[in-house]
């Protein structure tokens, strides 16, 4: 037992630091484009559409909220947060999903629409980003009703999509590792898919590993948004069937 809890607290740190340390990456990323040229990094692939308002003001405001909706869903994730400092995990909270569900995805959904690599690529973010909203709006609905456990579950797919932002440049970077060449479009489809899908599965594979159940132990109830027995019904059922419908 003592060498499972090791690992889980191992894991759990080591995901929480790489994480932090790509949120980090991100904010450098994202300072490059407080100069508001067209021709900076990503953007110089937008010459097209740079002058379409809905979309060039969608792509600012999304660059510089996402790194920090990145930062306050990790802290909803970190153990010692959670038990420690629950006021501050529960700010984080609501600061994500107001952001998600306000800004950071409907700006997403406006710049899928004018994504690179043609309709098929565009379908991918267009899903990535109503997908995004949805989920996170039933992790809202789950701990509105005492529901903690199915809430970490569903908040954990919907951080799986938050970061599809690392995902992408972290498998555009794998491409350039093991020079696989392929043609610009194909390989924007396959990145456009695999962000996010890939992200998913290993959240499933978590969520069949008990991690949810991990975490609820060290959670801090209050009794006027929490009840009991919610909670203890949470930790027996698992409506999981949500997910599949």
């Amino acid at each position: 037992m003592k060498l499972k809890s090791f690992l889980q607290r191992s894991l759990n740190l080591g995901a929480f630091l790489i994480i932090a340390y790509a949120s980090y990456l991100l904010i450098l990323l994202s300072l490059r484009f407080t100069a508001f040229k067209s021709d900076v990094d990503f953007l110089e692939t937008k010459q097209l559409i740079y002058h379409i308002r809905p979309w060039r003001y969608s792509f600012y405001i999304h660059v510089f909220t996402s790194p920090i909706v990145i930062i306050a869903g990790l802290l909803q994730f970190n153990r010692w947060i959670i038990k420690h400092k629950p006021k501050v995990h529960k700010v984080a909270g609501y600061f994500y999903v107001i952001v998600v569900l306000f800004i950071t995805g409907p700006t997403a959904f406006i710049m899928s629409l004018y994504a690179n690599g043609g309709r098929a690529t565009q379908s991918s973010f267009v899903m990535l980003s109503i997908l995004w909203i949805l989920f996170t709006w039933i992790s809202y609905r789950k701990i509105r009703k005492g529901d903690v456990l199915n809430h970490i579950k569903w908040n954990l797919r919907s951080y799986a999509l938050t970061l599809s932002a690392v995902s992408l440049r972290f498998f555009a970077y794998l491409f350039d590792v093991f020079n696989i060449h392929i043609g610009p479009k194909e390989t924007y489809l396959i990145l456009a898919y695999s962000s996010w899908t890939i992200n998913l599965v290993l959240v499933e594979t978590m969520i069949l590993l008990k991690y949810p159940h991990y975490l609820i132990k060290h959670f801090n109830y209050q009794a006027n948004t929490t009840r009991k027995d919610d909670i203890e019904s949470s930790e027996l059922i698992d409506d999981d069937e949500v997910f599949l419908n």
